[in-house]
């Protein structure tokens, strides 16, 4: 219902239904102030923030007491089997120094994993605008040039809960005639590469808005060149400020798209154009 919801107000923001000052209203500006400082104005990961937790929980576990872990984790695992209460064992595992990492890997085995629904099959359709079936007409003409119908993924690295504008963009693809293979928040570069690579994409988008694509993304590019699937383009979309969008073009990343491109047929015609120029088709 979300995703539904949200698909109508975009397309009531791009038809100027909806009046967003800065956006589809009044769009005439100058530069801020308060980021004349581009750069310092956004938030960015430290890279040695990652060192430093992995080298502490390094330290953690070498001044343990393997064997009492080993117990914890063994009568947490024998627990999860049955329908007894889990905090006994669970208190059991903090005492002997078991990390939250460790604890949820022992449920993992017995439980799984769950990923919520992403909401986009049963998503109500994009509508029917002139624009929108000008892509439709480029995907049908490059699928029968190509011999294939146009897989796109759309992923979400890292810890990035921000789901909206992911879903948005894999619903207007699907509408647009793709074939979209969208999986959810919170996934690995490893997992979107391994996905990339089984459904035999031709474009990887990556929404990322959190602050670390510049460590998330080309994790991503480099996965798909080790892949030996280096030529399929990989775009991303977030709050990315310009030198960061001119240091993920560097690093082989094909378009950058920021919340000033907010209409969205715009950016699947500019998709289809990608996809066409990496497989040596005019565009």
């Amino acid at each position: 219902e979300l995703v539904s919801t949200l698909a109508a107000r975009r397309q009531r923001i791009e038809s100027g239904e909806d009046v967003v000052v800065g956006v589809n209203r009044f769009d005439t500006t100058e530069p801020s102030p308060l980021q004349a400082d581009a750069a310092g104005a956004i938030e960015r990961l430290d890279p040695g923030a990652e060192a430093a937790a992995r080298e502490a929980v390094a330290a953690w576990r070498a001044s343990r007491d393997d064997g009492a872990v080993r117990a914890a984790l063994d009568e947490l695992r024998d627990a999860a089997k049955t329908d007894v209460n889990l905090m006994p064992a669970t208190i059991t595992c903090a005492k002997a120094g078991v990390t939250t990492g460790e604890w949820a890997g022992v449920l993992r085995e017995t439980f799984g994993e769950y990923r919520a629904p992403t909401g986009i099959a049963a998503a109500a359709g994009s509508g029917d605008t002139k624009s929108l079936s000008r892509v439709r007409e480029r995907v049908r003409a490059t699928e029968k040039e190509m011999g294939a119908r146009l897989r796109l993924l759309v992923g979400k690295p890292g810890l990035d809960g921000h789901s909206n504008g992911a879903e948005q963009v894999a619903l207007r693809a699907r509408d647009a005639g793709f074939e979209v293979v969208y999986q959810g928040i919170r996934l690995t570069p490893a997992e979107i590469v391994a996905a990339a690579v089984q459904e035999g994409v031709h474009l990887v988008g990556l929404s990322v808005l959190s602050g670390s694509h510049l460590g998330v993304v080309p994790a991503v590019v480099d996965g798909l060149r080790a892949a030996g699937v280096g030529d399929v383009p990989v775009i991303a979309g977030g709050i990315i400020p310009p030198a960061d969008a001119a240091a993920l073009r560097e690093a082989g990343v094909a378009a950058v798209f920021t919340p000033k491109d907010f209409r969205m047929d715009e950016i699947m015609d500019e998709i289809v154009s990608l996809i066409r120029t990496a497989n040596g088709l005019p565009d």
